[in-house]
């Protein structure tokens, strides 16, 4: 029989070891970063592309929606342009504040699209590479998936306002 001591040193002991034998360990899928989200995202360099995506109900157009965060605190950033292979894309330029962020599923000023984008190969369900180019430089290339605005895998994009002709290239 165990005497007192050793009994109380044997609690103790698992006590102090069982949080750590019940960890998931490092590089837990816990620990991993989730996006409960259909868009790409693209971190590391001093503007985060977040939840990038397509929307668009006609083959050949579509709108950007995205957020782009500043991950710096003292310097914005301004996107400049928006190219793809065969993609056209009309849209002002986007100023980012030092660690701020600049939400494109937002109508711009008048209703539209604040990034309406125009090609063949905007077709809901098909991929399109994109390159966002910004003012400090960065130049940043993603692939996004074109969705409806309803419908698929449950997304609803009905919020996003789409192209109409006035957002065309030719129009702009």
């Amino acid at each position: 029989m165990k005497s007192p001591i050793q009994r109380r040193f044997a609690i103790a002991a698992l006590l102090l070891l069982a949080p750590a034998l019940g960890a998931c360990g490092f590089s837990a899928q816990t620990d991993q970063v989730y996006q409960a989200a259909a868009g790409v995202n693209d971190r590391g360099s001093q503007i985060d592309i977040l939840n990038a995506l397509i929307v668009s109900d006609t083959d050949g157009s579509g709108t950007l929606s995205t957020s782009l965060v500043d991950t710096s605190e003292t310097k914005g950033d301004t996107l400049t342009g928006v190219t793809g292979t065969g993609i056209t894309a009309v849209s002002a330029p986007i100023e980012i504040a030092p660690g701020g962020a600049a939400d494109l599923s937002k109508p711009a000023v008048g209703g539209g699209p604040q990034i309406a984008l125009t090609g063949a190969a905007i077709k809901p369900g098909d991929f399109v590479t994109l390159t966002f180019t910004f003012a400090s430089g960065q130049s940043t290339t993603i692939k996004v998936q074109v969705f409806t605005s309803t419908g698929d895998s449950g997304n609803d994009y009905t919020d996003i306002p789409l192209p109409s002709a006035s957002d065309s290239p030719a129009a702009g």
